[in-house]
């Protein structure tokens, strides 16, 4: 029998994982799911993170264009768009449409990680 992905869960350091968290729920929309023991998992939809507090570490802003982690592939981009422009999240590439057929913008969180969506044109 072959083995089946059923989906995927982010794992990411920061720095402050009160503000990070709050920041994912009201900012991104996402919900919690669980949370102690120095971590916060949260999920929006399929799109889950699980955020774990590391005071000391560098910050994802430190690491450049290593601080993309997702493509995050969804239907109705222009809603999430509007969504986040209403949010003042921080967007990094306005949307647009891509020769490779994908409608895409970015954005970086209060963390420096960056999220790249997507809709297939």
């Amino acid at each position: 029998m072959e083995a089946k992905i059923k989906g995927t869960r982010y794992v990411l350091a920061v720095q402050d994982l009160k503000k990070s968290a709050d920041y994912y729920q009201h900012q991104l929309g996402f919900t919690t799911w669980w949370a102690g023991d120095g971590w916060h998992f949260l999920r929006r939809g399929s799109f889950m993170v699980m955020l774990g507090e590391c005071a000391d570490d560098r910050s994802a802003f430190e690491t450049r264009n290593h601080s993309y982690f997702a493509y995050v592939d969804l239907e109705n981009i222009d809603a999430l768009y509007a969504e986040f422009q209403a949010k003042d999240v921080d967007i990094i590439s306005e949307i647009s449409d891509q020769t490779w057929g994908q409608r895409e913008f970015a954005i970086r969180t209060i963390d420096g990680h960056r999220i790249m969506f997507g809709e297939e044109i």
